[in-house]
């Protein structure tokens, strides 16, 4: 290379850092650009890129020096502005980096990459409109706008916008359909499709393991893990939630039970861009905790094999931040999905997925995943937030009327929602609903609308936006039952609502997302709450309206009722998790396939 010949030519590692930074070759392309700034310390674009750079190892003081260097030497550097914007952006600071965006648009009207990345800020605060209009300018400019296209159908799915939301995904797939980031906002967007079958869905997941694996399959590793049926077992885990997430309340008390068994070793691979107090604490139950959000799929997948990982678990499924293309690798031998999504992968590579049969009930959903279902007495336990607030009375008691609430994410509420849940309303005429989670930026004019489609008036509607975990608690006090969303239930709000003494009416349908509420009710003993179909959700929910006595003693009783469920018991969950993988494990030993089985809570005991 040039940089080789003239070892002291500042403008040869300049390209060479850019044609690496092109590449991908990040790590080069900073060794570069750091001999470039040493050579060209006057030269604005240079410590503009090494910022950059620098911002793509984590290394954001550093890197916000080396911009704000770029931007006194040029102080009419759009690019430099944008890269500072970036940068103030991954160390949280969004109001700054909002401004610097600004300044940059200032200079450079027509900067796509600019309007793209200020609608990112605005959607990192769930400001969707403004989100929305800063990418559809950034599309206005730059019509092939791949990302752009992807976080524009984010955003609408935010706001509930399902069909464009959809949209948006497929359009960034026929621009570039090795885009899985986009195709798994697809298929996280189809879960919540009142129109789509289960066979349809189905397919659509296969369909994304087959492109994704295609060009993989060649270069999957031969793996030379020692094959003893009972040694210690390195059991890895890659997720973006290991932090203050929902995810979080679900899988820490199983780490803690995990990490204690002599026969397992706990290694995690971190997705997200920052730790928190979580973060810190489950990182105690770890042999090996590795941060890789900035490591590429390839790297990643490396590492794991590198690291000899016997069973991979992955904790996302096409949620936010997955990296299911590190197991389309197939990195480990075994390789398991949990918790995470409500569904399969989709992946060949993903041997099995852990589950419970009041989930998926035998026999029924094996042709909905292309892994083999390992059942459990629990797929996961639930720990309530320790300083929840007290049960109070019944609403209605004070009332006098019955009070329905739902505290779903929005983009859950499409018109058949509102249509089932309206007819029940009509039934009740004293009846209220309350709508709790509402983002700031949410127009709750379309869902009162949609309510009044429905033949029911706004004054029959209460909003609460989101607000502190004790406070939205609170909130459930004000409520008497529940009303469940459909196709894609809800699944913490159902847990937090029976810890608070709220029963919930689930519909429980044919596609996986649909029996999270009926699994998560089953497991409490209730289930005169779960509901067939829309007609049988009607009736259910006139009839337990009309149970006053029952739901008081129900609401004085269900904390205790949560508390004794094997649903709240981590040690059952953790010891059908470590039977489980055991039995992963010697099959895998014996070069037996894949294949479904249960652990029973007979099977802990003996």
């Amino acid at each position: 290379s040039l940089s080789a010949r003239f070892p002291r030519h500042g403008f040869s590692w300049k390209a060479l850092g850019v044609l690496c930074s092109i590449n991908g070759r990040t790590s080069e392309a900073l060794v570069a650009m750091l001999k470039a700034a040493e050579l060209l310390p006057l030269d604005s674009e240079v410590f503009s890129n090494l910022g950059n750079l620098l911002n793509d190892h984590g290394r954001y003081l550093e890197a916000e020096s080396s911009i704000l260097r770029a931007i006194k030497l040029s102080p009419d550097n759009a690019q430099a502005y944008c890269n500072y914007g970036c940068n103030l952006k991954d160390q949280g600071r969004f109001s700054e980096a909002e401004d610097s965006f600004k300044r940059a648009l200032t200079m450079k009207p027509d900067f796509a990459e600019v309007h793209y990345n200020l609608g990112s800020i605005f959607q990192e605060q769930e400001q969707f409109d403004l989100a929305i209009s800063s990418y559809k300018r950034a599309l206005e400019i730059k019509p092939e706008y791949v990302n752009a296209f992807n976080n524009l159908g984010s955003c609408l799915m935010g706001k509930g916008c399902l069909s464009e939301a959809e949209s948006c995904f497929r359009q960034a797939l026929s621009l570039n359909p090795d885009f899985s980031k986009a195709h798994s906002n697809l298929l996280f967007c189809n879960c919540h499709q009142e129109n789509i079958s289960a066979v349809e869905l189905a397919a659509e997941h296969r369909q994304y393991g087959e492109h994704i694996e295609a060009s993989l399959k060649k270069d999957w590793p031969q793996h030379s893990n020692g094959r003893e049926r009972d040694r210690c077992l390195h059991i890895g885990f890659v997720s973006a939630d290991l932090r203050y997430h929902a995810i979080s309340n679900y899988i820490e008390p199983v780490f803690r039970q995990l990490a204690a068994s002599p026969d397992l070793a706990l290694h995690a691979y971190y997705t997200f861009g920052a730790e928190d107090g979580t973060s810190q604490r489950l990182k105690s139950y770890m042999k090996t905790w590795h941060s890789v959000a900035r490591s590429s799929d390839a790297e990643l997948a490396e590492m794991i094999f590198n690291d000899g990982i016997d069973i991979l678990i992955d904790l996302s499924g096409h949620t936010a931040l997955n990296r299911l293309p590190v197991f389309a690798r197939k990195p480990a031998p075994l390789q398991v999905s949990w918790i995470g999504y409500p569904g399969t992968t989709g992946l060949s590579t993903m041997d099995y997925y852990l589950t419970d049969l009041f989930f998926t009930p035998s026999g029924q959903f094996d042709g909905q995943f292309t892994e083999k279902l390992a059942y459990l007495p629990v797929a996961a336990p639930f720990i309530p937030l320790e300083d929840a607030p007290p049960v109070d009375v019944l609403p209605y008691s004070i009332n006098g009327y019955v009070t329905f609430g739902s505290f779903n994410r929005p983009d859950k509420l499409g018109p058949e929602v509102v249509a089932v849940w309206s007819q029940l309303l009509r039934s009740l005429p004293t009846a209220r609903m309350v709508l709790g989670a509402i983002p700031q930026d949410f127009n709750t004019e379309t869902l009162i609308e949609l309510f009044d489609r429905y033949g029911v008036a706004r004054e029959r509607l209460c909003f609460h936006n989101r607000c502190s975990m004790k406070d939205y608690l609170a909130l459930y006090n004000a409520v008497d039952i529940c009303l469940d969303t459909f196709p894609y239930n809800g699944g913490t709000t159902t847990n937090h609502g029976l810890w608070m003494g709220v029963p919930t009416l689930t519909l429980a349908g044919s596609t996986v997302p649909s029996r999270v509420g009926a699994a998560v009710l089953g497991h409490q003993g209730l289930e005169d709450f779960i509901a067939s179909d829309a007609s049988d959700f009607v009736l259910k929910g006139i009839a337990v309206a009309g149970m006053i006595p029952e739901l008081g003693t129900l609401r004085a009783d269900l904390r205790n009722r949560c508390e004794n469920a094997p649903s709240r018991q981590s040690g059952v969950v953790a010891a059908g998790v470590e039977r489980a993988l055991r039995i992963m494990w010697q099959r895998w030993c014996a070069g037996e396939p894949a294949e479904s089985f249960e652990v029973s809570l007979q099977d802990l005991e003996r």
